[in-house]
């Protein structure tokens, strides 16, 4: 496995290989990997020739500086995984190495970055957008493999692709759970052991929304879900919302959409949770 810090190396490198006719699968991350990561990892290795991981926890995407000093960090950990997972490349630049200079750039993505996380976290996504369109002028992929979990970033992506005419296939893939439904996340591990515990009444309550679509209207759905977690001292409710899967706008009427997802984001002591469920 190659290992680079520097953006014109790895650069020169991903050339070379493009240059040989290898196809490049990319799978950016921000460190702290689990099973998650894993089945990108594993996908990308299925179905490119050249596997390429970056590890870099990106500032600007941080709204909350305790978040960001928070965020779990494991290098060398990182490496040793990567390295009995067939990773070809892995890129670990420093924060000077991406933003030599202050950031100028804005993305607008219009009413896809005004709700949920867009609504908590200003900023959040142009923040995203920057770090992820410079991994992508760097590495020059021609897949890029993204986890489901993060479905308003990956829509986000996909609008970003488009809008900048990037030459990357975005890839999503499934989001992976734990046996008692949590989903896998970095932030996972900041979790104490009873926390831990608590944590799966998150899906257990997705779950909930998913079998009641049937029965009530989408607005009363949403506040059933909402007094749940309210009626839950453990958790600290952000916002629960069902959406239209490509506009990402509340949905009004079942009939009013053919894709839909009911997306969460809650406290859980100190730590952030988001999670969604295909509701259609």
């Amino acid at each position: 496995m190659l290992t680079y810090t520097s953006r014109k190396e790895i650069s020169e490198k991903t050339e070379q290989l493009r240059g040989e006719g290898k196809s490049i699968g990319f799978v950016p991350t921000m460190g702290a990997l689990h099973r998650g990561h894993l089945s990108l990892i594993e996908r990308a290795n299925n179905e490119t020739d050249i596997l390429v991981v970056s590890v870099f926890v990106n500032p600007l995407q941080f709204n909350n500086t305790g978040d960001l000093t928070s965020y779990p960090r494991d290098l060398q950990a990182d490496k040793k995984i990567l390295e009995t997972v067939g990773c070809d490349i892995i890129f670990v630049p420093d924060e000077k190495e991406m933003y030599p200079k202050p950031t100028t750039e804005k993305y607008n993505f219009g009413t896809l970055e005004t709700v949920m996380e867009g609504t908590f976290r200003p900023g959040h996504f142009n923040g995203v957008a920057i770090v992820v369109k410079r991994l992508f002028d760097i590495i020059n992929p021609h897949r890029a493999y993204f986890g489901e979990k993060d479905y308003q970033q990956l829509t986000i992506i996909r609008k970003l692709v488009e809008t900048e005419k990037i030459a990357v296939e975005i890839v999503s893939c499934p989001t992976l759970r734990e046996d008692d439904g949590l989903a896998l996340s970095s932030r996972n591990a900041n979790l104490t052991t009873e926390q831990r515990k608590e944590a799966s009444f998150i899906f257990q309550t997705l779950q909930l929304a998913k079998k009641r679509k049937n029965h009530i209207c989408p607005a009363h759905l949403r506040q059933l879900i909402i007094n749940i977690f309210d009626a839950n001292k453990n958790f600290k409710l952000e916002y629960f919302e069902i959406v239209d899967d490509k506009t990402l706008q509340p949905i009004m009427a079942w009939e009013s959409s053919k894709g839909m997802i009911a997306f969460v984001a809650v406290w859980l002591g100190k730590v952030r949770l988001i999670d969604n469920i295909r509701i259609i």
